[in-house]
C-alpha cells in the first residue's frame, strides 16, 4: 500500500510517498521538500500572497520529483492525500485542488487531512507507537496536549491562551534582532548564553489544568531588554537562554498536568509524544525526556526532518486513513481553521 501525500498550508512545498510492506513495515520511499524561508526573510514572517504564488509555481515539479526518488509511477499508489487545513487558505487550496486532479485522472481514492493530525501520527510513522498516547503539539500556530486514542480520535486536554510557543520564539526573535525564522535563530544563541541571569516568569505553572500561557513571557523579556539597552552580543545570548529555559519549564510543568488530565481521564498513555516544528528544539526535547523518564514512559520525538511541515506526515495520514475506509469525496473544502478533535473519526 503506498500513498502520495500533498502538503501546502504554510511555507514549505512539500510532496512525499509513503508505503507499508508486507510485513507491515512503514517506509518513506521519498519526502520532497521546497521551503520559502528566503521569500519570507526581509519580512520577517509568513506573507500568505508570496507564499500562495509560490506554491502554484512550484508544486507540479515537487509532486514530479516525489515520483521520481520513489522510482514509482502514478499508476503505482493507492491514494491521493492532501493537507485541507488547518493554515493559510491560498496555499491549502494549491496543495488540495493537485491532489484533487491527480485522484480525478488516475481514478485514485482522495484523502483531506488534517495537517495537525499529520503530526500527531507521525510518532506511528517513525516508531510504530501505540494508541492511547499523551501527545504536546507544539508549532508556530498551535500548542496543544491531546491524549491520541486513535486515527481521528483525539481529546484535547490544554491548549494555549494567547501565543503558541512557536509564536513566542518568534517574535522574541525579531524584538532581539536575530534572523528569520526565530526559533533556531534563538536557541542558537541560548547555546551561547547564561540562563540564569535573567529570572522570567514561568506563566501557567502549578495550575491543575493543563493550558499554556506565552504572552506574560514574551513581555517580560521585552521589558528586561529596554531595560538593558543598548544590547551587547551577551545581552542577546543571555536573554535567549534565560527565556528558552522558561519555555522549557513550563512545556514540562504543563505537560506534566496533561499526563494527570489523562489518567483523570481513564487513559494510561503508552507514551509521551512531542511533536511540531518546535519539537526539533533540543533543550525542548531533553526537559520531556526527563519528565518521561520521572513518568515512567518513553518519550517520541520525530527525526530533525519531520519536525517540520512535510509531505511525509500527510501521505502516513492518509495511510493510516485509507486502511480504515476514510476516504473523502471532491467536495472537501480548504479550512483556514480545522480543530483536531473535529476532524472525522475510525468507526
Amino acid at each position: 500500500m503506498r500513498v502520495l501525500g500533498i502538503e501546502t498550508t504554510c511555507d514549505e512545498t512539500a510532496a512525499a510517498i509513503v508505503g507499508v510492506d508486507r510485513a507491515g513495515e512503514a517506509k518513506i520511499l521519498s519526502n520532497e521538500i521546497l521551503s520559502q524561508i528566503a521569500a519570507h526573510a526581509a519580512y520577517g514572517g509568513v506573507v500568505p500572497e508570496i507564499a500562495a504564488r509560490a506554491h502554484v509555481e512550484a508544486i507540479d515539479r515537487i509532486v514530479a520529483r516525489a515520483f521520481e526518488t520513489a522510482g514509482l509511477k502514478v499508476s503505482e499508489i493507492d491514494a491521493i492525500a492532501a493537507a485541507a487545513g488547518p493554515g493559510l487558505v491560498g496555499g491549502v487550496m494549491v496543495g488540495l485542488t493537485s491532489a484533487k486532479a491527480i485522484a480525478l485522472v488516475t481514478g485514485k481514492p482522495f484523502i483531506a487531512v488534517n495537517h495537525l493530525e499529520g503530526h500527531a501520527l507521525t510518532a506511528r510513522l517513525t516508531d510504530d507507537v501505540a494508541f492511547p498516547y499523551l501527545l504536546l503539539l507544539v508549532s508556530g500556530g498551535h500548542t496543544q496536549l491531546l491524549a491520541v486514542r486513535g486515527v481521528g480520535d483525539y481529546l484535547r486536554l490544554g491548549t494555549t491562551i494567547d501565543d503558541a510557543v512557536g509564536e513566542a520564539f518568534d517574535k522574541i526573535a525579531k524584538m532581539l534582532g536575530l534572523p528569520y525564522p526565530g526559533g533556531p535563530s534563538v536557541e542558537r544563541e541560548a547555546l551561547n548564553g547564561d540562563s540564569e541571569r535573567f529570572e522570567f516568569p514561568r506563566p501557567m505553572s502549578g495550575r491543575p489544568k493543563p493550558d499554556f500561557s506565552l504572552s506574560g513571557l514574551k513581555t517580560a523579556v521585552r521589558l528586561m531588554a529596554e531595560r538593558i539597552a543598548p544590547l551587547s552580543d551577551r545581552d542577546v545570548a543571555d536573554l535567549c537562554a534565560s527565556f528558552q529555559a522558561a519555555v522549557v519549564d513550563v512545556l514540562v510543568d504543563r505537560t506534566r498536568a496533561g499526563l494527570r488530565a489523562c489518567r483523570e481521564a481513564g487513559i494510561s498513555p503508552s507514551t509521551l509524544v512531542v511533536a511540531g516544528g518546535v519539537a526539533a528544539n533540543q533543550a525542548i526535547r531533553s526537559g520531556l525526556t526527563r519528565l518521561a523518564t520521572e513518568a515512567g514512559l518513553p518519550m517520541v520525538a520525530p527525526p530533525l526532518a519531520l519536525c517540520g511541515d512535510n509531505g511525509a506526515m500527510i501521505a502516513w495520514a492518509g495511510l493510516e486513513r485509507l486502511r480504515l475506509g476514510l476516504i473523502d469525496d471532491m467536495g472537501a473544502l480548504a479550512r483556514p481553521r480545522w480543530p483536531l478533535d473535529e476532524i472525522k473519526a475510525a468507526g
